[in-house]
């Protein structure tokens, strides 16, 4: 099925796609789940690395640095947009277990990708070259270790992209590219609204082929049961039952 026909959408400026994602609550980057959008789906392929206010590519960094969308790489280790509201979900659903230090001393987390999230908690919103630099991975030859760790901590949602940091000279100048910055996903800043992880009180909506990649994803039962609660009008679709046993 057309992507494009899925929604009946295309998305032509930034505003749209804030929307589009407040409605959808998950918009993966690139085309990952059959048969539903995706931000590369729903916009001009023309628009994509133009440099322009209609540039997708420079909106993926936006939405999380302004607080309307969680950005990583959250399923199958690919780019995901997930709304404020939605967050709390894919969080309870797919993290890897209760908390970084645990799932290290467990096994379950590398030792490189440990002491990368020791570093971002310390120093919330720290970019990718000043993080290397602090983890003593700059050389060449660590490069591939160091993705490798950091895209790890995003598939266990230990961590978010928050945005990125543009390098600078000593006259304060930009020199160079831009570079990916990083806090840890229970970090709460004033923009966002992450906080519901804790508090719960979510909305028990999801188109069923969101669902079913979320139950494939966590083997079909969450790692921490979580409240809900359902909004007048909203239905439960039968495949999202299984993976939300406290939803009524």
């Amino acid at each position: 099925m057309d992507e494009k026909m899925q929604t009946g959408t295309m998305v032509n400026n930034y505003d749209e796609a804030v929307k589009l994602i407040e409605e959808l609550g998950i918009l993966p980057l690139a085309s990952l789940i059959p048969d539903y959008p995706s931000l590369e789906s729903v916009t001009p392929q023309t628009s994509w690395h133009s440099d322009t206010e209609q540039d997708p590519w420079k909106w993926r960094v936006r939405f999380p640095a302004e607080g309307k969308a969680a950005y990583g790489k959250f399923m199958k280790k690919k780019a995901v947009l997930v709304s404020p509201d939605w967050f709390p979900l894919v969080f309870n659903a797919l993290r890897l277990g209760p908390s970084a230090e645990a799932c290290y001393r467990d096994g379950l987390l590398s030792q490189a990708a440990w002491e990368l999230y020791r570093l971002i908690e310390i120093e919330q919103g720290i970019d990718t070259r000043a993080l290397r630099e602090r983890a003593f991975m700059k050389a060449k030859e660590d490069k591939k270790a160091f993705d490798q760790a950091v895209v790890e901590l995003q598939d266990a949602l230990f961590i978010v992209i928050s945005g990125v940091q543009a390098k600078v000279n000593a006259d304060g100048e930009k020199n160079g590219w831009n570079s990916t910055a990083y806090e840890t996903t229970t970090h709460e800043p004033k923009r966002d609204r992450r906080k519901q992880i804790i508090a719960g009180g979510i909305p028990c909506r999801a188109y069923p082929q969101v669902a079913g990649e979320m139950q494939r994803q966590s083997a079909g039962v969450f790692r921490k049961n979580i409240p809900c609660m359902s909004k007048a009008g909203n239905s439960f679709p039968a495949l999202f039952l299984p993976i939300r046993p406290n939803c009524r």
